[in-house]
């Protein structure tokens, strides 16, 4: 594609979309900075990512806050350095050996350290039922027993997840 100015070829494409009417443009990079659409000099490049890691990089002790890469696993031998690098564990083991580096990694990055997933509906269901009937024999014993203060607790509790439960 052509600049629209110029016969060069357009290396800046803008679309404009004001009240549904959509207007593009495609210019060369000249022409861009011509009509302030590029900036003159390129700005700084700051990696925030990195930034942020170093940042955020929780205080480990021990051997790890030392020198990571001096980590192995001693089932399969896979160095700390090689596993960042890779991206990849090697063995169950290396889970083990790299804890103290991997916990604050996994909580970082799922923002917890245990994984709680989806669970099916019938089974939902039956928790939400066990949990009911659990807490409706509480409120009997306590009826039973004159707690009364227990039971309109419990009361109150079943009541609230009946609401909020609701199987869909």
């Amino acid at each position: 594609m052509k600049c629209q100015f110029c016969d060069n070829p357009a290396t800046v494409h803008v679309t404009d979309i004001t009240k549904s009417k959509k207007r593009e443009l495609h210019l060369c990079e000249r022409c861009a900075r011509k009509h302030n659409l590029v900036p003159d000099q390129p700005s700084p490049h700051v990696d925030l990512k990195a930034l942020l890691g170093l940042l955020t990089a929780p205080l480990v002790t021990g051997q790890l806050a030392a020198d990571p890469a001096a980590l192995t696993c001693p089932t399969c031998g896979l160095q700390y350095g090689e596993f960042r690098a890779a991206g990849r564990l090697g063995c169950p083991a290396d889970y083990d050996a790299f804890e103290a580096a991997l916990v604050p990694l996994i909580e970082r990055i799922h923002r917890a350290v245990a994984h709680t997933g989806k669970i099916p509906q019938a089974v939902r269901r039956q928790l939400r039922e066990a949990d009911l009937r659990n807490l409706r024999e509480q409120l009997a014993a306590a009826i039973t027993a004159e707690k009364y203060e227990d039971a309109a607790r419990l009361r109150d509790l079943i009541r609230q997840k009946e609401a909020t439960d609701e199987p869909r």
